[in-house]
């Protein structure tokens, strides 16, 4: 059997600001196009296929779409919910789109209810673990007393277990694949996905899926093997600057008589690449050095010694996908140490410096009460030293 795993796929998303739905549908076209060439039988996806609990008519329809080019291709569909899906709304008709091959698994009392696909060598148990929310689903997993992540997927791990124990009672060989939506120990964040921490217990140890074929993972947007049955596939696209060096892909797991055979990946095509510049404006729409992001999501770091005014559209001009533009005041860092500032400086000089960098260089007149209000403080800094030091004579 020839499974393709791929998850994260946050319909309805968006880019600081920038509705990312075009891009989203033709990641997802490629994802079928795979399907097709591949001759995947399995697709599964666990967790965040929205972005939201409430997603817009538009993501529902580029989902949709996304999921009957996939049946279209010839795979089977199996999805959970995760942290950023409502189980309730994505689940809404799963008894009547399981006759059309596409199964919604979101409900935590059906984790041990499994889709079973079979092939040549007999069936696949494919189970659906729904992001697990310590504190609404610990009674219902009958561990009233937990409060971490852990707790709760080992309790959900043992009722699936027990389900593949009964099943392969008498001898019988049944595989399984398990569709779970967490952070696992020793894998990596990029820094666009939400927290799933609950009074900062939040991950969990791979060691938890002992004993099943392959583990499917969602919630992580980079691709990552953590064992060879046990692995993240990312996102369809990137969602953050931090994942601009990322090249997104997908698993696909081939699974023999025996269990997991082989995993392979596939690459998806950049439908639009991200960019960080740094410059100035001027240098950012002269310099041929920055070409080849013309066409890209862009980020601009503006080295300007007087911050541009308006920068964002006059960037816009070259770069019509700029999204995001900062200042940096050149040599910040060492020209604002407050320390190496006022090194040498009187007091006087420190405030008059103070003033002409807010607002303006101080007049006469505004100098003379500079001089006064120094002078006050000092006679009031003398007196409170002459004050302590008569108390330490009277308690000697």
């Amino acid at each position: 059997m020839r499974i393709l795993h791929t998850s994260d796929w946050h319909v309805g998303r968006t880019f600081h600001g920038v509705d990312l739905l075009a891009d989203q549908a033709a990641a997802l076209e490629a994802v079928a196009r795979l399907v097709a060439d591949e001759g995947v039988d399995v697709v599964v996806v666990p967790g965040d296929v929205y972005d939201r609990a409430v997603p817009a008519a538009d993501a529902v329809t580029v989902c949709n779409r996304a999921f009957e080019a996939i049946r279209d291709a010839g795979a089977v569909i199996v999805a959970t919910s995760g942290n950023h899906d409502s189980p309730a709304r994505l689940g809404a008709g799963a008894a009547f789109a399981s006759a059309g091959g596409l199964h919604l698994m979101t409900r935590v009392a059906e984790v041990a209810k499994p889709v079973v696909v079979s092939d040549e060598h007999g069936p696949v148990a494919f189970y659906g673990i729904p992001y697990l929310e310590p504190e609404t689903t610990r009674v219902e997993l009958g561990v009233p007393t937990a409060r971490s992540h852990a707790d709760i997927l080992d309790a959900a791990m043992g009722r699936i277990r027990g389900d593949l124990t009964a099943r392969t009672d008498g001898g019988a060989t049944v595989r399984s694949v398990v569709l779970a939506h967490a952070f696992v120990v020793g894998a990596e964040a990029t820094g666009s996905e939400r927290s799933i921490s609950v009074g900062g217990v939040e991950t969990v140890s791979s060691s938890a899926f002992d004993g099943v074929d392959y583990v499917a993972l969602g919630h992580l947007h980079s691709p990552q093997t953590l064992t060879d049955r046990v692995r993240y596939s990312g996102s369809p696209l990137p969602y953050s600057f931090g994942e601009r060096t990322h090249r997104k892909a997908v698993w696909i797991v081939d699974l023999d008589a025996d269990g997991l055979a082989e995993v392979t990946r596939r690459d998806l095509p950049v439908v639009r690449g991200l960019s960080q510049l740094t410059g100035t404006v001027d240098d950012l729409l002269g310099d041929d050095a920055f070409e080849s992001a013309v066409g890209d999501y862009v980020s601009a770091v503006l080295t300007d010694p007087v911050r541009p005014v308006d920068a964002m559209r006059v960037l816009q001009q070259r770069f019509p996908h700029l999204v995001h533009v900062e200042w940096v005041r050149p040599q910040g860092d060492t020209d604002l140490k407050y320390r190496d500032k006022v090194r040498g400086r009187t007091d006087r000089q420190i405030v008059t410096s103070f003033l002409t960098d807010v607002r303006a260089e101080p007049t006469a007149s505004e100098l003379q009460w500079i001089e006064r209000a120094l002078g006050v403080a000092a006679r009031e800094s003398d007196g409170v030293v002459a004050e302590k030091d008569r108390v330490g004579e009277s308690v000697a």
